[in-house]
């Protein structure tokens, strides 16, 4: 036959192992974040369990939405392009591949764009 324990004999026995465990209140959203996707927990109940000094968020709730995340390709922009860019408009190459940065690689735009800046 089992024998139900009490709230209070369970907080002694996680006292005598060295664990701790604490409601964190008043928490409004928990957001997981991995490369691909975001899990967001809205109005979680969140306990901290502390052992052995670490810490362990125990996070529990009904209302969880997954996004997935657009993943952009890192812009490569041609040191030709560069050399381009600075010697139409005249500016350094530092200035010129901020400018093709901002513009996305456009040629045009970023040329137009150190131009105005002139």
């Amino acid at each position: 036959m089992r024998r139900k324990i009490s709230p209070r004999e369970a907080r002694r026995l996680m006292q005598r192992m060295g664990l701790n465990m604490a409601p964190m209140p008043e928490v409004q959203q928990v957001i997981f974040k991995t490369s691909t996707k975001e899990i967001i927990v809205e109005d979680p109940e969140v306990a901290v369990i502390s052992l052995r000094g670490q810490k362990i968020f125990q996070v529990t709730g009904e209302k969880i939405t997954e996004k997935t995340l657009e993943i952009k390709p890192k812009l490569v922009i041609p040191e030709e392009d560069v050399q381009l860019v600075a010697n139409q408009t005249g500016k350094s190459l530092e200035e010129a591949r901020r400018a093709l940065e901002e513009t996305e690689g456009d040629l045009a735009k970023a040329i137009l764009l150190l131009q105005s800046q002139s």
